[in-house]
């Protein structure tokens, strides 16, 4: 599906602080060469990134949440209900 929708969308594109939220970092979306790029372009891009990555382990996602200017949230059954909005707030604040 990436393949055919989402490479109209460039960071070049983007405003500045503009939010971009991807639905998910996962197996079968890391297969496509054109995603990752896409992905690593936002990463780098002076944008507001929230997504969901897969725990599992991958050269791609690991060096993402290796970044310093990543912070990571594990979503749980006790925290998955109230993160949109203390993600959206503190997103509002910064």
């Amino acid at each position: 599906m990436w393949d055919r929708l989402g490479h109209g969308v460039q960071a070049a594109d983007l405003a500045p602080g503009q939010l971009v939220l991807i639905d998910e970092l996962g197996r079968m979306e890391l297969a496509s060469a054109p995603f990752r790029e896409a992905v690593r372009s936002l990463f780098e891009a002076d944008v507001d990134v929230v997504a969901t990555v897969h725990a599992h382990s991958d050269p791609f996602t690991d060096a993402l949440k290796q970044r310093p200017d990543i912070e990571l949230i594990a979503v749980t059954r006790a925290n998955r209900n109230a993160l949109p909005e203390g993600l959206a707030t503190r997103l509002e604040h910064r």
